[in-house]
């Protein structure tokens, strides 16, 4: 296979060994001020508020630590450190009692800003020891949305939230899927900063492979907040720029506009919850044809999007086993084009620049920690189904209509056996029909169990 080296982001040959390395656009050239990120300061999307079980605790990570959330009895978020001080058991699996939060190995319970409030085994008249609490979070509701804030809470500022203009205007409506990806965080934000793979990858779906082309880019604004960038068709000159913007460091946001008036756009936030792990958070919002969005069933729109992270989710889990076994920087195995993958490679030398605060990374030319973990079990219902509260409901409700079938089913069939003519001929036809009605129910609960290759 060869390539014509207008089209490739630059060669280099040393020692007569042909490799590849991406030139740094002008779009990308940085001032010379000194620009920092720490990932500490920034706020974190956890899940969204109809996602947050009632009156139970919910465990989640970030970069491997473990946080857990609750409610206290005037509904006020609050987030902890994932464990109890006593004994490192994990408070997630406690319960919320009164508002607090219960460790199950001994009871002990803690409040709002992290307080020990009760220790069953000490005398009632005794104190509970000051260092006997564990670490509080900021924690805030927006936009639909639940935020951390893992540094100083002194310094966490809700303006700094990355929130959706749009979605403050009446006319814009919305649907939500969250989902968790056997994956790092770095290779879900590559994956949504390059558009060229949805033409092949989401055939049939996002895209269509008769669509492929060469694409125009251009990437500006590039700083430790993140970057903008924009693409359209290299064929087409003339055509309208489609925009989007990678807000350091858990958004890419698409603002599409399709014709006067008529705006839509896609929010993709994520969490690192840890090496090879990480959560989707997706918004699709628009402010036309709104009726169909707000009248569609949230858990069968979820049908569709765990097809859509589920075409290629195979291959970026590859990608990833990989790049770690071949224990090489990304510039000596990627092959990149500038007509497909100048935001891709944009957003790895972000890394670059301004992740060397991060517990770990992988840039373009620099890594830091980055090693291979074993690959956690991935299907449809661990990743999806038992995290949403839409699609766990229904797959619970359909889940007991099977089985009311199948009774009704079994009880109809002997009422036919103990009657004779047209109540056993009625109830051998109901009783067909109840099997039928079960087989269905079976075969729609698979969509909530398994990958679209099941199918």
């Amino acid at each position: 296979m060869s390539y014509d080296s207008s089209t490739v982001l630059g060669w280099r040959h040393p020692n007569n060994t042909m490799t590849l390395e991406a030139q740094t656009p002008k779009t990308l050239e940085v001032c010379e001020e000194q620009q920092e990120f720490n990932w500490r300061q920034c706020w974190y999307p956890i899940c969204f508020v109809q996602d947050l079980p009632q009156n139970r605790p919910y465990a989640f990570s970030l970069y491997d630590e473990p946080f857990v959330l609750f409610r206290n009895l005037e509904g006020i978020l609050v987030c902890l450190t994932d464990r109890c001080p006593h004994r490192a058991a994990k408070l997630s699996d406690g319960k919320v009692i009164d508002g607090k939060i219960e460790c199950s190995y001994h009871g002990w319970q803690f409040g709002i800003d992290g307080q020990c409030l009760h220790i069953p085994q000490l005398p009632t008249d005794a104190t509970i020891p000051v260092n006997a609490c564990v670490q509080s979070f900021p924690v805030i509701e927006r936009q639909g949305l639940i935020w951390m804030w893992p540094g100083n809470a002194q310094t966490a500022m809700a303006d700094l939230i990355p929130t959706i203009a749009d979605l403050e205007q009446p006319e814009f409506v919305y649907t939500d899927y969250i989902r968790d990806l056997p994956y790092d965080q770095a290779y879900l934000i590559e994956n949504f900063v390059d558009p060229a793979h949805v033409y092949i990858s989401h055939d049939g779906t996002e895209g269509n492979r008769q669509n492929a082309q060469p694409l125009a880019m251009e990437v500006s604004d590039f700083s430790a907040k993140g970057f903008r960038g924009k693409m359209r068709p290299a064929n087409n000159p003339h055509g309208v720029w489609q925009n989007l913007d990678f807000i350091a460091p858990n958004l890419v946001h698409y603002r599409l506009n399709f014709k006067p008036g008529w705006y839509a756009g896609i929010a993709l936030y994520s969490i690192p919850l840890g090496k090879g792990r990480c959560r989707l958070l997706l918004r699709r919002y628009r402010n036309f044809r709104t009726q169909a969005m707000k009248l569609k069933p949230r858990w069968l729109e979820h049908f569709r999007q765990n097809k859509v992270l589920e075409q290629d989710l195979p291959q970026i889990v590859g990608q990833q086993a990989e790049i770690a076994r071949s224990q090489q920087n990304l510039n000596q195995v990627y092959l990149p084009l500038k007509t497909s993958d100048l935001l891709v490679i944009s957003y790895r030398k972000w890394l670059d620049k301004f992740g060397d605060a991060l517990p770990y990374y992988q840039g373009y030319f620099t890594s830091k920690d980055f090693d291979h973990h074993s690959i956690p079990d991935s299907n449809r219902f661990l990743q999806h189904t038992l995290i949403c509260n839409s699609c766990n409901r229904a797959y619970r409700l359909i889940s007991q209509l099977k089985q009311v079938c199948i009774g009704v089913a079994i009880a109809l069939a002997a009422l036919a056996i103990i009657t004779e003519g047209i109540v056993s001929n009625i109830s051998v036809s109901l009783s067909l029909v109840s099997v039928l009605i079960a087989f269905g129910l079976a075969k729609l609960k698979t969509h909530f169990q398994y990958s679209h290759t099941h199918f």
